[in-house]
C-alpha cells in the first residue's frame, strides 16, 4: 500500500477551481507536516505549500499565495489542497509529501506520493 495517494487533479479552465486530497496510511502521518509540491515539464519540482501537523500553521509560495488553501484533517489523515483563481501556468504534476520538520524544501519530506496531474487551459 502506498503511504501517500493524491486524487483530485484534472483540466480545468483557467479562473477555475480544484480541490486536491492526498490520502495517507498509517498513524505516523498525523504527526508529520504535509506539504505538496508541483513539477511543471521541463522545470524543477518546486514547493506550493505545507501545513504542520497540528494544522495550525500554513505557508505557502509565493505564486500561489492568495489562490491556494492547505489544510489537513489528522482523523482522516487526509490534506487538502483547495486552488483557486488557476492559472495555465500552475499546469503540473502535484504530489504531495510527507516529513518531520515543517519545511519548504524538497530534502525535509521523506515521503511521497505518485502525483496527479493539474491542467489548466487557457
Amino acid at each position: 500500500q502506498e503511504p501517500l495517494v493524491e486524487s483530485g487533479g484534472g483540466l480545468v479552465q483557467a479562473g477555475g477551481s480544484l480541490r486536491l486530497s492526498c490520502a495517507a496510511s498509517g498513524r505516523t502521518f498525523s504527526r508529520y507536516s504535509m506539504a505538496w509540491f508541483r513539477q511543471a515539464p521541463g522545470k524543477e519540482r518546486e514547493f506550493v505549500a505545507a501545513v504542520s501537523w497540528s494544522g495550525y500553521s500554513t505557508t505557502y509560495a509565493d505564486s500561489v499565495k492568495g489562490r491556494f488553501t492547505i489544510s489537513r484533517d489528522n482523523a482522516k489523515i487526509t490534506v487538502y489542497l483547495e486552488m483557486g483563481s488557476l492559472k495555465p501556468e500552475d499546469t503540473a504534476v502535484y504530489y504531495c509529501a510527507a516529513g518531520p520538520g515543517f519545511q519548504v524544501v524538497r530534502s525535509a519530506y521523506n515521503y511521497w506520493g505518485q502525483g496527479t496531474q493539474v491542467t489548466v487551459s487557457s
